[in-house]
């Protein structure tokens, strides 16, 4: 069993896997290269390729002795067109064009839309946006058969493209019927986290999480304005978020882009939640082996602003330099990380304390981290919270996460700053302080004579109960309490 140094950093990095990392030579590359987070999208690729992904990341979980996080994004309610008979067709400006439910193949005049709930919701004057927004049309009439518009901005439409309803809260099943599929395989690879895309409001969330098995861990990927409505109480009732700029950048104005963003990354913080931070923001190294200044500077804004991880889409899935990719993406995290005011400034980050003795014990263990001068925090936790809560402060030390299970463990490697293990079951604060001792030891993330804050809950193994702080010395002897 080989066993792979700390990665150095606080931040995490979430990968894509596809067609340019499909093999586990390529898969491990990414691994090394400083991954902590694998996505699989189901929008792409079929039963078996994802199948065979899972198997290569668990087999490198027990060659490395290092839990891996495997992240299920579910493709969730897509609009397209229908398919024309020239295969594409060029919009002018101020022309007409029309949606309606006829099956024929379209033309320059009109294409088939087979998503009745547009015809049910789209009011005159509302935007329909294909193609990633580079063809943009507004509602001129409409009847339960057909959507007349004009064109705003004139460009190519094609088979099948993308379609984008900005200012529409539409009457939608979250969980599609490709999704109930997709969600099947998922909860049979027992993967970490289920990623909900589209997601519009509290209520959508909800229904979704009835399909979802509660040991499963639920992000929501903020891709449409209206969920932005509703930010605070989607943040509390899903366990994460994403911030995903792609559909979210089409839909809204690109200067609302980094306020969204800036005020998901503060509500994720005030509730204690994962936040990652997607889309682009390596997009030119598909093609180069190096980023823009701009997508340099785009990383390490999401860094600055605290965020638990940063996100490579196609960048590691079907770019020409995926390993290339990680590697860049983890030398500007850490490069920021080393920054004075980094710190500072996320440790004062719009945080609203929660009253509760989980929190008041993560604060004391910040404050008692400074004053004791201790290298690390060990967070003992069943479900995560607690280990989430002392996240959640940003403190200037490693954070051990110690759960008795392996899925927590997996869970919250995304956690900013935390590195995970499984112990055994602790039965009293000696064992409680040997435990946590011998992890920090045998993982090399401390030497003899650093110290140690241990936080736990008594009686021990009771969930929601973290009301216990120690402070221990790593020593040479075998025994360590």
């Amino acid at each position: 069993m080989n066993q792979i140094k700390l990665r150095n950093r606080k931040a995490k990095i979430v990968a894509t896997l596809g067609p340019a990392c499909e093999t586990e030579k390529n898969i491990e590359k990414l691994f090394l290269a400083g991954v902590d987070v694998f996505r699989l999208n189901f929008s792409h690729g079929d039963h078996k390729d994802h199948i065979n992904k899972v198997k290569i990341v668990r087999k490198l979980e027990k060659k490395y002795n290092r839990y891996i996080c495997i992240l299920g994004d579910l493709q969730g309610p897509k609009f397209r067109v229908g398919k024309f008979t020239n295969i594409k067709e060029q919009l002018k400006t101020n022309q007409e064009f029309t949606f309606d439910q006829d099956k024929k193949d379209g033309n320059n005049k009109r294409v088939y839309l087979p998503h009745k709930e547009i015809f049910k919701s789209i009011s005159i004057g509302q935007r329909l946006l294909v193609n990633d927004g580079k063809v943009r049309l507004k509602v001129k009439s409409k009847s339960p058969k057909a959507i007349k518009c004009v064109v705003t901005a004139g460009g190519e439409i094609s088979n099948n493209k993308g379609l984008n309803i900005p200012d529409t809260k539409l009457d939608l099943k979250i969980i599609t019927p490709k999704d109930k599929k997709d969600l099947e395989l998922a909860i049979n690879l027992d993967v970490d986290w289920i990623a909900l895309s589209f997601i519009q409001t509290t209520k959508d969330l909800l229904t979704a999480k009835k399909l979802i098995p509660s040991k499963f861990k639920v992000m929501v990927k903020v891709e449409k304005p209206s969920a932005m409505d509703e930010i605070e109480s989607i943040t509390e009732n899903s366990d994460g978020i994403m911030v995903a700029r792609g559909d979210l950048g089409v839909e809204t104005n690109p200067e609302d882009v980094p306020i969204h963003q800036r005020t998901m990354v503060a509500a994720c913080r005030k509730f204690g939640k994962p936040c990652i931070v997607a889309t682009q923001m390596l997009e030119s190294m598909i093609d180069s082996p190096t980023p823009t200044r701009a997508e340099a500077s785009d990383v390490a804004t999401a860094v600055f602003q605290g965020v638990d991880a940063v996100m490579l889409s196609a960048e590691s899935a079907a770019g020409n330099y995926p390993k290339e990719a990680v590697e860049m993406m983890d030398k500007i995290i850490k490069r920021v990380e080393c920054d004075p005011k980094y710190l500072s400034n996320i440790q004062n980050y719009n945080l609203d304390h929660i009253k509760t003795s989980t929190e008041a014990i993560a604060t004391a263990a910040l404050e008692v981290a400074g004053i004791a001068e201790c290298q690390c925090i060990a967070t003992f936790s069943g479900t995560g919270r607690s280990i989430l809560r002392v996240a959640r402060m940003r403190p200037d030390v490693t954070l051990i996460g110690l759960t008795t299970n392996k899925k927590v463990a997996r869970q919250n490697v995304l956690t900013w700053g935390t590195f995970m293990d499984v112990v055994d079951k602790i039965s009293s604060s000696t064992e409680m302080v040997d435990r946590a001792c011998r992890v920090a030891k045998s993982r090399k993330i401390l030497k003899n004579g650093d110290k140690i804050i241990i936080t736990a809950g008594v009686p021990f193994g009771k969930v929601g109960t973290t009301n216990t702080l120690r402070i221990a010395k790593i020593i040479a002897d075998s025994k360590l309490t």
